[in-house]
């Protein structure tokens, strides 16, 4: 049996109108519980909820107290640093999640992804890039070309069968470069809050005069309340990296089906670039889903509820296509 649509987005299949018809307002959408996930109030499963208002981590009920439990793990690579990662084995289609500018593996919506791939029995890896977290590696040496080779590692390397990318900010970005290498192994996509192109449409946005003391200096100090010192350190190299990894002036060869979560009151990647990318990919199975009262971050328990209940959805669609 199929969930039922999450409010405020159309049906699954909204027509031949074109993939723009996907685009909804999802300011309630975490009130629907997901599928496999009607428990508790809001759908909501009882590890998760824990684990949302930072309470230990306990058993879900039903299942063994020893239970899988991803530990991490280091994937050794030749010449490149060495990956930190914890994954869960499981059924396909498999999850990845992949953070966001220097985020690590333990933040709460990775943490959330697993738990919920947990209570499903699914595949489910989330890793840090080279140069954070416990990986190998100097975070000043980092690109967005080096972090793409940690995804496809990743993908490469540790990934079984199918897989869902979710990808966080600059994750969400690194997803679509990634399903572009390896679109025999990606088969959907979920993008939260996704900053294609994002650090450098924010640097081309500076002043001349910005711009020019920062080319000279080296670093752009870049303004973010979500860093612990208000300011990124970002080598002007890493943006000049980044240029050749810009995939919105062009059409962007990706035929999955395509989900991208959005906050409107994210101040760091406007909300409207997702409808850019929605409208860039080739794909037409695209769904553009707005949170009115969200942030950037987006996460919150409703926008958690909302995540999830996105991979449910689209782990439904795929059973119901391959049977």
């Amino acid at each position: 049996m199929r969930s039922p649509a999450l409010p405020g987005r159309p049906p699954r299949h909204a027509g031949a109108a074109g993939k723009m018809a996907g685009v909804g307002l999802a300011s309630a959408a975490a009130r629907e519980p997901c599928r496999r996930w009607g428990a508790t109030a809001f759908g909501f499963h009882r590890g998760l909820s824990a684990l949302l208002v930072r309470q230990p981590e306990r058993t879900p009920r039903g299942r063994p107290a020893c239970r899988q439990k991803s530990s991490v793990s280091f994937l050794s690579r030749p010449d490149l640093p060495n990956l930190a990662y914890k994954r869960l084995k499981g059924k396909s289609p498999g999850i990845i999640f992949i953070p966001g500018y220097v985020s690590s593996m333990n933040g709460t919506k990775a943490l959330a992804v697993e738990e919920f791939c947990s209570s499903l029995g699914h595949a489910y890896i989330r890793f840090d890039y080279s140069g954070v977290g416990n990986s190998d590696g100097n975070l000043q040496e980092c690109t967005v070309g080096r972090w793409r080779k940690d995804v496809l590692s990743i993908i490469d390397d540790l990934a079984v069968g199918p897989q869902i990318l979710v990808g966080s900010s600059l994750g969400g970005w690194l997803m679509f470069h990634a399903t572009i290498a390896r679109p025999q192994k990606v088969v959907a996509l979920i993008g939260v809050a996704a900053a294609v192109d994002g650090l450098v449409t924010r640097f081309n946005q500076l002043p001349v005069e910005e711009k020019k003391e920062i080319e000279m200096k080296g670093v752009w100090n870049m303004p973010s309340k979500y860093s612990e010192e208000g300011v990124y350190h970002i080598p002007y190299s890493f943006i000049k990296e980044a240029e050749h990894h810009c995939l919105l002036h062009s059409p962007i060869p990706v035929n999955c089906p395509i989900r991208l979560l959005h906050g409107m009151k994210d101040d760091i990647v406007p909300w409207h670039t997702s409808m850019q990318i929605a409208d860039r990919v080739v794909s037409r199975d695209v769904d553009v889903i707005l949170r009115k009262d969200s942030d950037h971050r987006m996460k919150e328990k409703a926008d958690i509820q909302l995540l999830v209940c996105t991979i449910d959805d689209l782990i439904d669609k795929l059973s119901t296509v391959v049977n």
